[in-house]
C-alpha cells in the first residue's frame, strides 16, 4: 500500500477521489483474489448512476461549499510494502484517524503535501505509527515503494480519462501529477 491511512483533501481533490472510486480488491475479502488487485467505480457506485458521474461530483461540491466541510480520505486497506512484505492497515490505526477526525484532533496536527498524489498528510498522528502514517516510511525498499506510488498513481491517470472533455466540469488537475 503506497497511501497514507489519512489524507486531508481539498475540495477539487474529493471530487476527484469521489469521481476515480478507487478500492482495492484483497486477498481474504473478495473470492480468486490472491493479491491487492486495483479497482476503480465512479463515485463508488457506477452500476447505480443515473446521470453522468460528474454531475454527482458537482452535486457534492456544491454541498461541501454550502455546509464548510473539511474531508479526509482514510484508506483502510494495505501498508508498508506489496503482497508477501506489508499488511493489511490495522484497525487501531484505522481507528485513531477516525476518531482524530472526529473529535477534531487531526486540525492540531503539522501536515505535508504528498509529492505525487498533492493531498495533505500528518506528519504524525496519535495513535498511528510514525512509519504507517508516512506510507514511504513503512517500506524497506524505498524504491519498491516510489515505483508501486508511481503506478497506481498512473493508473489513475489512466481511469480518470473518462471523466474530462467537453460540457463536464474538469477535476483532473486535483489528481497525481508524476514528475516527467
Amino acid at each position: 500500500g503506497v497511501l497514507p491511512p489519512v489524507s486531508k483533501l481539498s475540495s477539487g481533490q474529493v471530487m476527484y477521489q469521489f469521481l476515480s472510486g478507487y478500492t482495492a480488491k484483497v486477498a481474504g475479502t473478495e473470492r480468486g483474489v490472491t493479491e491487492p488487485e486495483a479497482t476503480f467505480s465512479a463515485c463508488f457506485g457506477a452500476a447505480f448512476l443515473t446521470i453522468h458521474p460528474t454531475r454527482y461530483a458537482d452535486l457534492l461540491a456544491e454541498k461541501l461549499e454550502k455546509h464548510g466541510s473539511d474531508a479526509y480520505l482514510v484508506n483502510t486497506g494495505w501498508s508498508g510494502g506489496g503482497v508477501g512484505v506489508g499488511e493489511r492497515m490495522s484497525i487501531g490505526a484505522t481507528r485513531a484517524c477516525i476518531s482524530a477526525i472526529l473529535d477534531g484532533s487531526i486540525k492540531d496536527v503539522e501536515f505535508e503535501k504528498d509529492p505525487v498524489f498533492g493531498f495533505d498528510v500528518p506528519l504524525s498522528l496519535p495513535g498511528v505509527p510514525d512509519d504507517v502514517v508516512q506510507p514511504r516510511n513503512a517500506w524497506a525498499d524505498k524504491d519498491a515503494y516510489d515505483a508501486q506510488r508511481d503506478k497506481l498513481a498512473e493508473m489513475f491517470q489512466k481511469n480518470f480519462e473518462q471523466f474530462s472533455g467537453p460540457g463536464v466540469t474538469d477535476y483532473t488537475s486535483f489528481g497525481p501529477q508524476l514528475q516527467k
